[in-house]
């Protein structure tokens, strides 16, 4: 083995290992998003089979593009909050997507799953939230 050789106990590759290092290391340098929105009910169970199999290429793109640690919750009446971790600003991780074109067919695609987005993409109509708290 040579010297700079890492042993992992759970078998996970070492480019793996450090991701998850550095994203502990990153601690206060990355910032937290919530936002919110509303998926329209008689779509839930659809919006939701649609998650299981992301295009590959969208999330290359959001990776790209500064979205990790990125996780979606909904309650039962479609209210949907998002989570992701991102090196700059929410805007910044919305700016970057704009720019690429699998994430206009994503949008277009998700549009009809969404409430109240007035003509906008789903992106567009994200409700950012205020962290009031966290604890490590």
């Amino acid at each position: 083995m040579a010297r700079n050789d890492f042993i992992f106990y759970d078998g996970c590759t070492q480019n793996n290992a450090l991701e998850r290092i550095g994203s502990q290391i990153r601690g206060f340098l990355v910032k937290r998003v919530g936002f919110i929105l509303k998926v329209c009910q008689d779509k839930i169970e659809e919006y939701k089979r649609h998650h299981q199999t992301v295009w590959p290429e969208m999330l290359e793109a959001l990776r790209r593009n500064g979205w990790h640690n990125y996780s979606l919750f909904m309650r039962d009446d479609g209210l949907m909050f998002g989570y992701f971790e991102t090196p700059s600003s929410f805007q910044a991780a919305l700016d970057g997507m704009a720019q690429e074109k699998i994430n206009a067919k994503w949008q277009a695609f998700m549009s009809p799953y969404f409430e109240a987005l007035g003509g906008l993409n789903p992106d567009e109509s994200m409700s950012e939230l205020q962290e009031v708290f966290h604890l490590d």
